[in-house]
Formats: C-alpha cells, sequence, structure tokens
C-alpha cells in the first residue's frame, strides 16, 4: 500500500515516521516545493530503520508529482503553520491556493486515492478540496477530530490521574478553538461515564483546555504542534488502509446528517477502504444540537472567503 504525504514540514514528516515506523504502508512518498528538504528528511527516517526495525520504504521528492502515482491516499499538510496569536480561520487565504493546486497535482497521478485534509482552517480546505475536485464524498477527509479527540483524552487522563488509553471520549465540530465540541457527557473512563469521577466544574476546565489545545501548544512552541498532529494522521490512515472500519472524528461533507447540508465539518465516522464507510448519527442533547449549530454557522461564513479561489 502506497502514502503520499505533501508537505514536509514538522507535521508532514511525523506523520511519514511514524508510518513508517509502524508499517502502516509499504511505500511512502513524501513531497516538499523546497529543493532537497522532502529527500532530507525521507534520508533521515530511513536511516532510523536498521535500528527501529521497520522495512517501509520511505522516499522524498521535490515537486515531482509523477513519483506520487497510484498513491492508495494521499495527505496533504501543505500551507503555513499558525504562528503565535494567529488563528486558524487567518490562514484560509494563503493556504486555500496551495490546497487547490495539490489535489489538482495529486489526482492526476492518482485518480483513485482516498484524500486526507490535515492543512488549517482544516474544515474549509476540506470543503474546498471536496468542492474543487467533485469527488465522492467518501474519499475527501478532514482529519482535525482525531486530534481534538486525543487531546480531549487526555486532558481527561490528566484531571482523572488516569491513563488516556483508559479514556474514551470524542469531539464534534468544526476544528477551531471557538467551534469545536468536546462531548464531556459522552466521555468515559473503561465505560464509566466521567462524570463519575469529576465535577461539572472539572469538566468545563477540561473542554475549555481541549479547545485552546493546539493554541496552547502554539504559544509554548512559537508555531504549530507536530507529534500529536502527525500520529492522529497515521492513526487515521492505518484504518483507511487495513479497513479496521475505527469511529474517528473526522470533517466530512454533509447532506442533511446532524440537520447541516453543503457543509465539511466533524462528526463521528466510520473509516475504511472506501474511505468514509459511514456517518454515525449520535443522539445530541439540546445544548450540543445549538453548540453544532454554532459551529456549523462559523465554519459556514468562512467558507464563503473561498469563492475566489472555487472561481
Amino acid at each position: 500500500m502506497k502514502v503520499t504525504i505533501v508537505g514536509a514540514g514538522n507535521v508532514g514528516a511525523s506523520c511519514a515516521d511514524v508510518i513508517s515506523y509502524r508499517g502502516i504502508a509499504s511505500e511512502v512518498v513524501l513531497l516538499d516545493i523546497k529543493e532537497g528538504f522532502a529527500e532530507g528528511k525521507a534520508m533521515d527516517i530511513m536511516q532510523c530503520a536498521t535500528n527501529t526495525g521497520f522495512n517501509t520504504q520511505l522516499t522524498g521528492v521535490t515537486n515531482d508529482y509523477s513519483k506520487t502515482a497510484n498513491s492508495d491516499v494521499v495527505v496533504i499538510t501543505s500551507g503555513i503553520p499558525r504562528k503565535p496569536g494567529m488563528t486558524r480561520e487567518e490562514l484560509i487565504g494563503i493556504n486555500a491556493g496551495i490546497v487547490k493546486s495539490v489535489v489538482d497535482n495529486v489526482l492526476v497521478h492518482s485518480p483513485n486515492t482516498i484524500v486526507v485534509v490535515v492543512s488549517n482552517p482544516m474544515d474549509t480546505m476540506t470543503y474546498l478540496a471536496l468542492k474543487a475536485t467533485g469527488l465522492p464524498k467518501n474519499r475527501i477527509i478532514g482529519m482535525g477530530g482525531a486530534l481534538d479527540s486525543s487531546r480531549f483524552r487526555y486532558y481527561l487522563s490528566k484531571a482523572l490521574d488516569k491513563p488516556a488509553n483508559d479514556v474514551s471520549a470524542m469531539v464534534i465540530g468544526g476544528h477551531g478553538d471557538t467551534t469545536m465540541i468536546p462531548l464531556t457527557r459522552l466521555a468515559s473512563y473503561n465505560g464509566i461515564p466521567v462524570s463519575e469521577f469529576l465535577s461539572q466544574e472539572q469538566l468545563d476546565k477540561v473542554a475549555a483546555d481541549t479547545m485552546v489545545g493546539g493554541a496552547t501548544l502554539t504559544g509554548l512552541l512559537g508555531t504549530s504542534a507536530w507529534y500529536a498532529p502527525g500520529a492522529s494522521v497515521a492513526y487515521l490512515v492505518n484504518s483507511i488502509l487495513n479497513n479496521q472500519r475505527k469511529m474517528i472524528a473526522c470533517s466530512v461533507f454533509l447532506e442533511g446528517e446532524y440537520g447541516q447540508s453543503d457543509i465539511c465539518i466533524g462528526v463521528p465516522c466510520i473509516i475504511g477502504k472506501n474511505g468514509i464507510e459511514e456517518i454515525v448519527d449520535i443522539a445530541l442533547n439540546d445544548a450540543e444540537k445549538a453548540l453544532f449549530g454554532k459551529s456549523a454557522d462559523a465554519v459556514r461564513n468562512m467558507n464563503a472567503d473561498l469563492k475566489s479561489v472555487l472561481v
């Protein structure tokens, strides 16, 4: 199985590293526009093979899309990362043109691929990729919910003082500091609702910390995070390539689900060999429905800025 990762920056390289180390794909192509950059990252990762025991063949290329031919999955991380004080939404004008060019190029050589969008603002870039290509909605997936949910589980584990892998929790809605919706009501620790262990005040703090999880790291690092985003992409790609049919929150095009249409936004999905195998309709309460509606409105407002790119 072959995966192409477009963008050899921190997130793309981290994703390539995890996919290679875990043997998720037999072949990975890392592509970047900067001369020699992807080649260097690929060489560095491949020099880990003898010490870590992986057999994935990783190749770096400079802007040569012919080398990406017949990719089963293409991951798009291209675009500029956030800087301190910058919102994901502020990236829209710069990254929209980049993402459209990338998706057009990869489809020339891999017309049957499944596209995973990581570039921010992720929901809007996912919508752009779908509208610009006309691909069926199961083949265009926005990654953000997988990352947001992993951060949610981290903050819950800290509050519970229990292992994160024993915590089940999900974030839906837009992949933005004010649009994501951590579903504290449905979160559990080994099958027991976390509300049995944490007060409402503690749960509210966990939700608030989750929503600014990316911004917190940007402030500390001076740029966007990369380890957790890279691992989240690899987790999603693994479910596709190995048909694991995991339930993962992803940004997907809605056509009436959750009361929304003509929008890409995070909802729980079954992820398998065909990409989005199923959109899972979970019963939200009135408060959650209201938050989801506000989140969708905010994402839809950002999508309006794509008109010039989609002409």
